[in-house]
């Protein structure tokens, strides 16, 4: 039981009391107070004690309870805070004595939960703006949602809760920083497409946002999904541009080169252009050079184009010409007989009619050079082998005449050459019947493919092949008759001689004047103009040479050269 101070005890409270009602009494008689006054005043007094006494008690009560009521809200305050911190491992007691004493105990703990929870709504608040902040920064209002701060729920303030959103703010952060790289990529391609375009870089990009140009007064660079769209959106249309105008050029740097050739432009006036038609060759991703694309660029080599083409129309009749010269000049190599006069008359009488398209006609005149090309290409094994065949047909020419030459062992200049050369001519007049056989063959082959007869200065190669087997044949037939002729002559004078005994020979000339000389006959190659009616007036000469005339004589024997032909 709790006792009252000294200065309360009933004793001493008494004494005081006493005291004063002594002093009173006397005031009362000297006032001269009834007893009936008296006797009120004093009751007066007692009641006014009492209720003092009441009201003391009644706020000790109060006090008591309002203790216990703060008691109870600490122990649920720290209930609650202890729940939205997620710490379940928590654990607490008021412990014992007054409630003072209790209150004095608990007082602290709260004190720390709330300084725990602050710091948690804290991150909470920090986290959540961040989270806020990214969120509108894609959505593209970040101004607007940076003035107001986020509404943190403070029932769930766990350590789990706080992951969570950290976790999303990495992501979102993560998702920042690839918006950001993909803005830079895009502002680079655009700065590069400009320069080779010379397009105008910060209007471009000014006009999709202007923290893209400008980011020194606070402002991050926009990475909404409305900026990456239009960032997009501006990098394909300039690649697009960027792919029409290098296809421009390169058509522009085509022509410039073609018209360059047609007109036989010297390579000091090609230097200028020469940064254009480098380009022909190369890939979008390859022209990176400053102001190559640039629209003065195609303009210039436009105009130039244009000047070029008014210079090919000037001088139009001398290409047109120059082209019929290159075919002629191909048809004549492959000995391809063409009217040129015709043919050059027609180019004129079209050319001055201006009724036909010059650019087409010689487009025309290109396609029949590369024609001509490729059916001289088709030729050329034949003509090789025509050749081969002429080569050997005048060595047999000149093998002929050679062994006519009765002085041609007589020495003197050139006769060891000749020796030689005509060893060689032998061997390949041997291989002639070879030659003109594979060659036949050729030209059936290449006349059963192309469906056409293979003509050879006009003339048909077969027949001219048919021509010179049958006159090679009849001249063979000659030799083969003169021989057989020397042979009887010669076994006729023998037996005169062993008849009559030895007689003057008559000069070999005379002899030969006499009998005839088969061998002098010609035979038709390919630069002969012998038909076969050339063949049927030899082979009658021949008949006439069989007869041995009645003054014949002895004529001496022909060397082993001759004989061995």
């Amino acid at each position: 039981m709790t006792t009252l101070p000294p200065s309360l005890s009933p004793s001493r409270s008494q004494t005081t009391c006493a005291s004063l009602l002594q002093e009173l009494q006397i005031i009362w008689d000297e006032i001269g107070e009834s007893d009936g006054e008296r006797d009120k005043m004093l009751l007066e007094l007692e009641q006014e004690c009492l209720n003092i006494y009441r009201r003391k008690v009644e706020m000790t009560r109060k006090c008591k309870a309002d203790l216990h009521n703060s008691l109870a809200q600490f122990e649920s305050e720290i209930a609650k805070i202890v729940s939205s911190l997620g710490e379940h491992s928590f654990s607490f007691s008021r412990g014992k004595g007054t409630l003072k004493h209790q209150i004095s105990y608990i007082r602290p703990v709260l004190e720390e939960l709330r300084s725990k929870k602050k710091q948690r709504v804290k991150e909470f608040t920090e986290t959540q703006s961040q989270i806020a902040k990214i969120c509108a920064e894609i959505a593209g209002n970040g101004q607007s949602m940076m003035s107001s701060d986020p509404q943190v729920d403070e029932r769930d303030l766990t350590v789990k809760k706080l992951g969570e959103l950290k976790s999303h703010l990495q992501e979102l952060q993560n998702e920042k920083i690839i918006r950001l790289q993909k803005v830079d990529s895009h502002i680079s391609m655009i700065h590069e497409l400009s320069v080779v375009m010379s397009f105008d870089f910060l209007k471009t990009v000014s006009g999709i946002h202007s923290s893209l140009i400008d980011s020194a007064n606070g402002q991050s660079r926009s990475i909404s999904n409305d900026t990456l769209a239009k960032l997009t959106g501006v990098v394909n249309s300039l690649q697009q541009e960027k792919q029409k105008r290098l296809q421009k050029l390169q058509c522009l740097g085509s022509t410039l080169i073609e018209l360059w050739d047609l007109l036989d432009t010297p390579p000091d006036e090609r230097k200028r252009f020469e940064h254009v038609t480098s380009l022909i060759s190369s890939s979008v991703d390859e022209v990176l050079r400053q102001g190559s694309l640039g629209l003065d660029i195609i303009e210039q080599v436009d105009l130039q184009v244009q000047s070029l083409n008014v210079l090919k129309a000037s001088k139009m009749k001398e290409l047109v010409l120059k082209r019929q010269n290159e075919l002629e000049e191909i048809y004549r190599g492959v000995h391809v007989d063409v009217n040129s006069d015709a043919a050059r008359q027609i180019l004129i009488n079209l050319i001055e009619s201006d009724n036909v398209d010059l650019s087409n006609l010689l487009s025309s005149m290109d396609d029949q050079i590369a024609k001509a090309k490729q059916e001289a290409l088709s030729r050329k094994d034949i003509l090789d082998k025509v050749d081969k065949w002429k080569h050997a047909s005048e060595e047999e020419k000149w093998l002929d005449d050679y062994e006519k030459d009765e002085n041609r062992y007589s020495a003197g200049r050139g006769v060891h050459k000749n020796l030689k050369r005509a060893e060689k001519a032998r061997i390949l007049v041997s291989k002639l019947p070879s030659i003109v056989e594979h060659l036949t063959a050729k030209v059936k082959a290449w006349e059963l493919e192309k469906g056409i007869p293979f003509l050879y200065d006009k003339a048909s190669l077969l027949d001219m092949l048919a021509e010179y087997t049958m006159l090679r044949q009849a001249r063979e037939d000659e030799k083969r008759r003169s021989r057989e002729q020397k042979r009887l002559q010669e076994q006729f004078a023998a037996e005169q001689e062993a008849l009559f005994g030895s007689r003057p020979k008559k000069p070999l000339a005379q002899t030969n004047a006499m009998v005839g000389t088969p061998t002098s006959r010609r035979v038709s190659t390919p630069s002969g103009k012998h038909g076969v009616s050339n063949l049927k007036e030899r082979r009658e000469t021949g008949r006439v040479n069989n007869v041995i005339p009645l003054n014949f004589v002895a004529l001496p024997k022909d060397d082993p050269m001759s004989r061995g032909n």
